[in-house]
């Protein structure tokens, strides 16, 4: 449950922890009504997904006015732990699909989230500049690049460099042929030892 989060994630406010927690029963209520996450998985909520989706903060650490892009929300991951984790930093959770999205607002609201903003929308209909777009394996990673390209901002705020990360698992040599030059691949293992995490990678990629 919680525990795993604040394992790996010490420093937490009271309000974090409390937002964390609440996230348990807000997702196990919604899943029930709208599927957002495999029935089978939903009790590995804060290991599968939660923590998942802090991967990327074991990266970057977002600064305060970071715009960000969730591509392909679903539920809202990984936006919304990340959402929590820094709260000076702003979210857009972006989902062709208008229920999981209303699952994401909904949820966000439940824990008083006010830098989150979730809009049902198709990642080619996105204008905005953000300085990074995150998912969570919504599509092959050079289909996705095609698709946000036009969204990653060129002014700097942060260490890393503007560009897309990305959670995946499992054989990447094929999608990350076209950015072998430039992609950073990092094993989740290096981060998180629980054996869920083998075979599953954080990718960057620089603009």
């Amino acid at each position: 449950m919680i525990e795993i989060i604040k394992k790996y994630f010490p420093q937490l406010s009271a309000k974090q922890i409390e937002q964390f927690t609440a996230l348990n029963a807000l997702y196990h209520d919604w899943n029930a009504k709208i599927n957002v996450i495999s029935r089978k998985d939903i009790d590995n909520l804060y290991e599968h997904h939660v923590l998942h989706s802090l991967a990327i903060a074991k990266r970057i650490n977002f600064r305060e006015g970071t715009n960000i892009l969730d591509f392909g929300t679903g539920g809202g991951f990984p936006g919304i732990p990340l959402a929590i984790l820094f709260p000076e930093a702003n979210f857009k959770l972006i989902d062709g699909t208008g229920k999981k999205v209303r699952v994401a607002q909904e949820v966000a609201n439940a824990i008083g989230l006010e830098n989150v903003l979730p809009v049902h929308l198709r990642g080619e209909e996105e204008k905005g500049k953000f300085d990074f777009i995150v998912s969570r394996a919504v599509m092959p990673l050079p289909d996705l690049i095609k698709i946000v390209k036009k969204n990653i901002a060129c002014d700097q705020h942060n260490v890393l460099p503007n560009g897309v990360i990305v959670l995946k698992g499992g054989n990447l040599e094929g999608e990350l042929m076209p950015y072998k030059r430039i992609a950073e691949k990092t094993e989740l293992s290096l981060w998180f030892e629980e054996d869920w995490f083998k075979e599953k990678y954080l990718i960057y990629v620089p603009r």
